[in-house]
């Protein structure tokens, strides 16, 4: 990794950083808490994760967070895994979602958008409401603190309703989009063990009209804990026998209850990948990511009351929960229900230029695929009040940082962020009031101090190594469900560096302080000891228009070689031909590295993905290594078994 200093791409004016809540909040916590008032937000940074108790101390007060049990300490435990946040303390997340409502109340809390792209309000006093009314029914019910509520819901209003009624009484929320197959929706329900399912009668999507009623009913069969279903007819059906209706349980005008839960009482329960074995059914708490989306939300996303969040995603990712947690900086958010892509490619940005988004996030993958279709953002639509495009999913390649510059707004704000569903929340990514260079990620978030290391322990700058946490943060799990001793929680990101969080990305921090994620370490390009991700691989050969994807995997053999195909999806009327099998290989070795140059380039049906859109490394690297189907791969998390059987059969007939 070069150590040059290239010029940003993008620097916040003086304005802009002047009136950034973090700049407001660095001069109050200097003030209040001993922070340094010089040297912006490096050194803001170094005291958050220098000073760890008193920071997050600091974000509770800076953004009044409501403890109606004060805490005994903030830190009251730093071991990791383990760490016990705010001993003592109780709140609940809901109320903090709907204090808006206290001065806005005829303003929009949700704007809801579907494939026809009008936008209809939901206003905070009507969202509490129906939280009211719910939350009385789900008590009504018997949902008791710590009980489960789950969701079979696309992103509609009635999934916010839902999740923020479950909050109030002290619930558990879960949720799976209806794309998910039943089985794929079943291996991750049924560890919890829900009381309540909201459903659909299906959804729109492409255009299209899709059934779930047999989802649902093999749903209800194999969910022997479910004591009431709830009927969302967004297909106009009618109520299943012996469900009930979503109308009759959301009519009544009545405040909200909140209960009143522990600091680490389980908010909501997410799921990872889960490409082998089960889905790791990951529990995170209502104080834990109160704390931490009101700082990433507040601080990092620099979004308050004027502003209009919208993120494309589904209610079985977590960007969907990040989603909503914009209602706690008092912020409108925009819940869209449809295709990435209807009726055309351009459909997000006009949805953004509808709704009129100040921060619209979205994924790598539709950035590049507006950049092949040869979208223009700011042609065609009024895109003025977009002041930040934030992406994540997969690193956005450089391409895509010059193609949002120049198609976008050259003064465009360009926030690439990482995180993961393992702490809903960021390790690096947007800050306000930092210059964004082509390819990087401005920087590690306030009280997460990420590393880089290198096997053996020691911290990197400018060269690549693992991505680690060194102190905890609030939203990491507090458990996974069915795992009692902790065994499984422990091996997913302390096995390596012990007390130590180990993500499994392969990540640069550079000497300016800002981030580069290469891709995942455990799928990591290994060539006679250079490392790279898959990541860098896949942003320079997708330049070429004859490529619409690739998956490339490097496979240990048994005789200590080393094989690294590289597999590609063609665009229609591309032919896999000398002169493009020249162009490949040439464009790995010019623009990365010779030693990466795959060994073959092999056509392929397609690239199979994970349900949340993630390219599946891991689970066909498994394959070619001989490992059988049933063990390489959990078959229901994946979007289209038929590509891996392709996989298979190919490692079958390499012997």
């Amino acid at each position: 990794m070069s150590t040059a200093n290239p010029s940003p791409l993008w620097e916040p004016t003086d304005e802009v950083v002047a009136q950034a809540q973090v700049t407001k909040f660095q001069a109050w916590a200097a003030e209040e808490h001993g922070a340094p008032s010089d040297g912006g937000y490096a050194a803001l940074h170094r005291w958050s994760v220098g000073e760890l108790d008193t920071f997050w101390k600091a974000v509770t007060e800076w953004f009044d967070v409501r403890f109606p049990t004060p805490y005994a300490r903030v830190l009251g435990d730093r071991s990791m895994p383990g760490a016990q946040w705010f001993p003592g303390a109780t709140v609940n997340y809901a109320e903090h979602a709907l204090r808006a409502t206290e001065t806005r109340a005829d303003e929009p809390a949700l704007l809801y958008v579907d494939e026809t792209h009008e936008a209809v309000p939901v206003t905070w006093s009507d969202l509490r409401r129906q939280v009211g009314s719910l939350a009385a029914e789900l008590r009504d019910l018997g949902v008791r603190p710590g009980d489960r509520v789950s969701g079979y819901l696309p992103n509609i209003p009635q999934a916010v309703v839902a999740l923020l009624a479950t909050a109030a009484v002290g619930g558990v929320w879960t949720s799976c989009a209806p794309d998910f197959g039943a089985r794929s929706v079943l291996d991750r329900f049924q560890q919890v063990e829900p009381v309540v399912l909201f459903t659909v009668d299906g959804y729109r999507y492409g255009g299209k009209e899709h059934d779930r009623r047999d989802a649902v009913a093999e749903l209800r069969r194999e969910l022997p804990t479910l004591r009431a279903v709830v009927h969302i007819p967004l297909l106009g059906t009618g109520a299943p026998e012996g469900a009930l209706e979503w109308s009759s349980l959301t009519s009544a005008d009545v405040e909200p209850v909140y209960e009143e839960v522990p600091f680490d009482h389980p908010l909501w329960v997410l799921y990872s990948s889960g490409t082998t074995g089960l889905p790791k059914a990951i529990v995170q708490s209502q104080g834990g990511i109160l704390v931490e989306h009101l700082k990433q939300l507040g601080l990092h996303c620099d979004l308050g009351p004027e502003d209009r969040f919208f993120w494309y995603t589904s209610t079985g990712w977590m960007m969907w929960n990040f989603l909503v947690s914009g209602l706690l900086t008092g912020t409108t958010i925009v819940l869209y229900d449809g295709s990435p892509g209807y009726p055309d490619t351009g459909a997000q940005w006009r949805i953004a230029e509808r709704t009129g988004a100040t921060l619209y996030g979205t994924s790598a993958a539709y950035v590049m695929a507006c950049r092949k279709a040869g979208v223009h953002p700011s042609r065609d639509f009024d895109l003025a009040r977009v002041r930040c495009v934030a992406t994540t999913g997969s690193p956005l390649p450089p391409d895509g940082f010059r193609w949002l510059h120049d198609e976008v707004r050259d003064d465009l704000w360009i926030a690439s962020v990482s995180g993961g569903t393992d702490v809903c929340s960021c390790f690096a990514g947007a800050v306000p009031t930092l210059p964004v260079y082509i390819g990087e990620l401005q920087a590690p978030g306030l009280g997460t101090d990420l590393q880089s290391w290198d096997p053996s322990g020691k911290p990197l700058v400018d060269e690549v190594g693992e991505l680690v946490v060194t102190n905890p943060m609030p939203s990491m799990p507090i458990r996974f469900w069915n795992d009692p001793d902790g065994s499984r929680y422990h091996d997913s990101y302390f096995d390596t560096y012990p007390g130590v969080w180990r993500h499994g990305d392969w990540i640069t921090v550079t000497s300016r302080g800002s981030v580069v994620i290469h891709g995942r370490s455990d799928s990591t390009l290994n060539r006679q000891g250079v490392r790279m991700g898959s990541a860098d691989i896949y942003e320079a050969v997708e330049r070429l228009p004859e490529i619409r994807e690739s998956l490339v995997i490097g496979v240990e053999q048994p005789d200590g070689g080393y094989w690294m195909p590289l597999f590609v999806h063609l665009a229609p009327g591309a032919v896999l031909d000398e002169a493009l099998l020249g162009r490949i290989k040439r464009t790995i070795r010019e623009q990365l590295s010779p030693r990466h140059v795959p060994d073959e380039v092999i056509e392929v049906p397609g690239v199979p993905h994970t349900l949340t859109g993630k390219r599946i490394e891991v689970p066909v690297k498994r394959l070619l290594q001989g490992t059988p189907m049933d063990r390489a791969v959990n078959i229901g998390s994946v979007d289209n078994v038929e590509l891996l059987r392709f996989y298979e059969e190919l490692a079958r007939q390499r012997g």
